[in-house]
């Protein structure tokens, strides 16, 4: 399914519709303060997990798991667990083109990020379903519903604390383990080759987002990419402590020059020339810029680099950073 392929229902018959596919699904209860009515199909053992929404019980090891986020996806997928179900970007069909094809193949598409179609959610008769309080709150009654729903508050800055939820979710906290280990050596490792502690926080990096239908976004700290710049220990400009928030500071092209740095990583969302990226990048105060002058302006993927969120984008977000600066 694309995002175009199904309308929003209307009241009156995305009730009855509803209704209909929950019927299909819920055939017991799940117990603990989910509130969840569905019965798991696997094991009938069940682990108690602690969410934005409070206690939920889970079935101890889930099979049929639907992710309505980018984020739950990766942290799915980087522990061995294929999703029966996963929603997309607005802007994108199908899934993050940073995730290896063999293993989104056979996903089905389940709506929009934040609209998810609640009856194909229901249709795929999940054990588990993985989101966040800031996606889906208003929905956690119709999802639990229809299986155990575990919730984190947010996403971006929380991604480390989300994956551990969803690994204790998914019966997979030993993995998880092993997956946190690995991230820490791969940061290691590229602080390592691109000159070491000292050298990392001698270099001002910036990450500047152009958005369609929004101002240029110079990011600050409390975001996914920042926190693993974080990671790398190396600088950031003065400006990103402006962010609101400690997530961006917005500004207008005609301000660019804000963004100076060392090193600049650039991103769009959007259409590049509607985004002001294109005529930005092409303006004198661009150009002008430290990075710009000595040739360290990187663009990179907006799916992976900002909506990736998770410990598998996060490796190629690694890669990538240790070539560009070692190159």
């Amino acid at each position: 399914m694309t995002r175009s392929a199904r309308p929003a229902l209307t009241a009156g018959a995305g009730a009855l519709a509803l209704a209909g596919a929950l019927a299909l699904t819920a055939c017991g209860s799940s117990g603990g303060d989910s509130g969840s009515d569905a019965a798991a199909p696997t094991s009938p053992k069940t682990h108690t997990v602690s969410t934005a929404m409070g206690d939920v019980k889970v079935p101890e090891h889930p099979t049929r798991v639907v992710v309505l986020d980018t984020g739950e996806l990766d942290s799915a997928l980087t522990l061995g667990v294929k999703p029966v179900g996963a929603t997309h970007a607005a802007t994108e069909e199908g899934f993050p083109s940073y995730l290896p094809g063999d293993e989104v193949t056979g996903i089905k598409e389940v709506g929009e990020i934040a609209n998810p179609d609640m009856e194909a959610v229901a249709a795929l008769k999940p054990d588990l379903i993985l989101t966040s309080k800031v996606r889906d709150g208003a929905r956690y009654k119709q999802l639990s519903a229809i299986a155990p729903t575990v919730m984190t508050e947010s996403t971006g800055t929380a991604w480390k604390e989300n994956f551990q939820v969803h690994a204790d979710a998914l019966g997979r906290k030993t993995e998880a383990k092993k997956v946190v280990a690995d991230y820490d050596a791969h940061v290691a490792k590229v602080t390592t080759a691109i000159g070491g502690k000292e050298k990392a926080a001698a270099t001002d990096i910036n990450f500047v987002r152009f958005v369609e239908g929004a101002d240029i976004r110079i990011y600050g700290e409390q975001n996914y990419i920042g926190s693993i710049l974080g990671d790398l220990g190396v600088g950031r400009p003065a400006i990103t402590d402006k962010a609101k928030d400690g997530f961006s500071y917005d500004v207008s092209p005609e301000k660019i020059d804000l963004a100076d740095a060392d090193v600049i990583f650039t991103s769009t969302y959007g259409d590049p020339g509607k985004a002001g990226a294109t005529g930005t990048m092409r303006s004198g105060l661009w150009k002008h810029l430290r990075a710009s002058e000595d040739g360290k302006v990187f663009k990179v993927d907006d799916n992976l680099w900002i909506a990736g969120i998770g410990y598998t984008a996060a490796h190629q977000i690694l890669d990538e950073f240790q070539k560009d600066l070692t190159a």
